[in-house]
Order: structure tokens, then sequence, then C-alpha cells
């Protein structure tokens, strides 16, 4: 069986940032005293993600021990566990468990005298039997009358090229630019206080997102958002076109862009799906590299 992981984002250590202004008046965050004489502030930053708890945690039952999924996002979330038992053999489960919830997965049978028992575990937000049923082409996730454009959308795949990105979009913006929602839903999880942006590895799972799900049990993703900028909260209701966050350029970025895209649970495999946005009159417009993406 195999077993995918769907993290967006993981804990940052506290450290010391600096802020200043640059030329053009855009807020800089970094983490090295600017040369010169700019004027700086000291911020002190601390975690980068506001995430819920999802683990497989070992736990001690009557005859051994059992693996239980801890799920406390606002959302269903399917887990994959395999394990070694006391005699050699492998045991295996998968289960969707309910929103804020815990669930048995297996009982593995204690081993004799100081024996172990080894075990792996894997999960995916959201339900499988969830279907991508918008009820009409999403908003542009900016303010109404604004453009932009587009740099990456299917069928390129420059850096779109596993399942959970391929039918990602990618919006060049400059950093501080509105994000509105594209699609109404409930927030399930957000990272806000990562500054550093880059395309190096160290960085790459350092930016600040919005995650919503949607009523069909699809999540849309609003990555790459602008240190301290998440004006929503795990819990809270969003409205289509709701004023989320502003764009920035944290994370594995090469310059300032959203990075939006919907996601649905594959089976234990997080996939893209295909969007479409309102046009004039409603109309259904494909997002396409190098062309415009106005919102309506």
């Amino acid at each position: 069986m195999a077993l995918a992981a769907c993290t967006l984002a993981g804990p940052a250590d506290a450290q010391q940032v600096y802020r200043y202004k640059d030329k053009s008046g855009q807020w800089v965050y970094t983490d090295r005293p600017p040369d010169g004489q700019v004027p700086a502030q000291s911020v002190a930053v601390g975690g980068g993600a506001a995430s819920p708890r999802i683990v497989v945690q070992p736990r001690s039952s009557g005859g051994g021990v059992a693996l239980v999924a801890v799920n406390e996002c606002r959302c269903a979330v399917e887990f994959g566990v395999k394990a070694t038992g006391a005699g050699g053999g492998e045991l295996a489960a998968r289960a969707v468990v309910a929103p804020r919830s815990e669930h048995v997965l297996l009982e593995v049978p204690a081993p004799p005298g100081t024996g172990t028992i080894r075990f792996d575990y894997g999960y995916v937000i959201g339900d499988p039997a969830a279907t991508h049923q918008p009820p009409g082409p999403y908003r542009a996730p900016f303010a109404a009358a604004r453009s932009f454009l587009v740099t990456q959308a299917p069928p390129d795949a420059i850096t779109h090229r596993d399942e959970g990105s391929r039918h990602a979009i990618d919006v060049a913006m400059p950093v501080g630019t509105a994000v509105h929602a594209a699609r109404e839903g409930l927030v399930i999880n957000v990272a806000h206080k990562f500054f550093r942006g880059g395309t190096s590895q160290e960085v790459r799972d350092e930016a600040n997102f919005v995650q919503v799900l949607h009523d069909d049990g699809t999540t849309a993703v609003y990555a790459h958002l602008q240190m301290n900028t998440v004006r929503v909260r795990p819990g809270q209701r969003v409205g289509r076109g709701e004023y989320i966050a502003n764009s920035g350029n944290t994370g594995f970025s090469s310059g300032p862009h959203l990075h939006f895209v919907v996601l649905r649970n594959a089976g234990l495999r997080s996939e893209s799906v295909p969007v479409s946005f309102a046009g004039p009159g409603g109309a259904a417009v494909t997002a396409r590299s190098g062309q415009q993406l106005t919102a309506y």
C-alpha cells in the first residue's frame, strides 16, 4: 500500500528578523541586518505555521499497542498505516477519520520480551469519496477589475510536475497585492510567519499559505503569501471574493507570485483538479500561461 503525507509547511524555530523598506516602499524581511544606512526594525519571529495536529500515536491497549489516528483538522483525513507484528508479519490498515476526532487504525499484539513494534504511516487531507463539483467558475483570486499575468498554467509544467500541482495556476503580482477567496469555504490551515523565499531546498517548506475547505470536500490552497498578512484563521468561514491575505514571495519561489491550486484526495494521493475562472458575463475562462487573467 502506498502511503503519502500531504504537508504544506512545518514548524520553524524562533529567530531574529530585520524589517526595512526598499526603494519602492515595499517591506523586506531578512535574517541579516541590511547594508548601508537603511533604517531597520528588529522583529522576533516564532513558528511559521498554525497547522492542525494530524498524527498516528501508539497507545497501550489490553493485549499490546493500539495505533490511533488523531485528526485535529476541521476536515476529514484519510490515514494509512503499516506495522510489523509480534511474529514478524506485516499488518496494514487505512481509514477516513472524521474532523476533530480519533480512530483506532490497528491493534498490534505486544512483542515477546523487550521486542519493539515498528510502524509507518501517511495521510492525505480530504475524503476520497469527495468529487469536485463547484457551483460555477471560480473567481480570479484578486480584487475585482484587476488583471495579472499568468506565468504558469496547464498544460505547461515548468515546476508543476507532480499530481498535486499539475493543474495549479501561478499568477505574477507585486508583493503586498490583496488576495481574495476564489470560492467560499471553511479555513482549515494557515501559515503566516515565514519570511524567506528563493529556489534553494532550504526554504521549500517556508511558504505562507491559506487552505480553504469547499463544501464538496475539495480544498483550495493560496500560497507564497506575504509574512503576517493572513487575515483569516482556522475555523473561520470565508465568502467568495473575501480579502484573505496579501501575495508575497515566500517559500520555494523565483519571484513574487500567487500559487493557486484546488486539491482532492484521490485515495491516499493528493491530486490537483482543473479549474476555470469567471469571465465577462460569468462565462468560464481557462487560464493560460502568458495571458492576462482578470477578476470579474
